[in-house]
């Protein structure tokens, strides 16, 4: 189990302007991520270390976003301001956490500017969205060449703020996080407060930045 991506949601002023606002906080650009066509969303993303990546997503005006469990989260967060959505973890193989959690995974992609396509399986999202500590699964179908980790990244993600429960998130994912997960320190915060990421810290060639 991996700790994969990020996912941050647009605010009102739209994906351009986080992606910049949040490209210099950290000193680094972000790259045209492309369009999930079965989501309704497109987005930015910042290749970091150790196979990982940040997501600066957007919902758009497509009959996807309407039906789309991911859509409809990026739109409620997007509404509520804009902010961290959650946090992924990719499996190779999600058969055990259907088999858990009474449900199947469903397909992803996303349509690079340049007319690649990268693939997935995803499973979770609708967990996310009735209680935003927990974070989603993902397995990686596509070929090697096309994953966000063959992009090379300096900036390391070193922590996790997370108002929530350990336990609670340990349940979901049916591990231990001990503090450490994954090479991520992972810190719950506000255990009674409205759950979800509080906040993360990146390793910068400037010092630590969090946001």
């Amino acid at each position: 189990m991996h700790v994969d991506h990020l996912t941050f949601a647009a605010g009102p002023r739209g994906l351009k302007a986080e992606v910049e606002r949040l490209g210099d906080l950290l000193g680094a650009k972000f790259r045209d991520g492309g369009f999930h066509p079965r989501f309704g969303t497109r987005n930015n993303i910042l290749p970091l270390a150790n196979d990982r990546y940040l997501e600066v997503v957007e919902v758009l005006e497509h009959p996807a976003a309407e039906k789309a469990p991911f859509g409809q989260a990026v739109r409620a967060r997007s509404e509520m301001g804009g902010g961290w959505l959650g946090w992924v973890v990719s499996v190779p193989d999600l058969s055990p956490y259907e088999a858990r959690l009474g449900r199947e995974s469903v397909r992803g992609s996303r349509h690079f500017p340049d007319g690649r396509l990268l693939e997935w399986e995803q499973l979770g999202v609708k967990g996310l969205m009735s209680d935003p500590q927990l974070p989603y699964f993902i397995r990686w179908t596509s070929d090697e060449s096309v994953l966000p980790r063959a992009l090379a990244g300096d900036l390391q993600l070193a922590e996790i703020e997370i108002a929530g429960h350990e336990n609670r998130v340990e349940d979901w994912i049916g591990v231990e996080v001990d503090g450490n997960f994954d090479g991520v320190n992972i810190r719950f915060t506000s255990p009674n407060g409205q759950p979800g990421i509080d906040a993360a810290t990146f390793n910068t060639p400037h010092g630590p930045v969090r946001i």
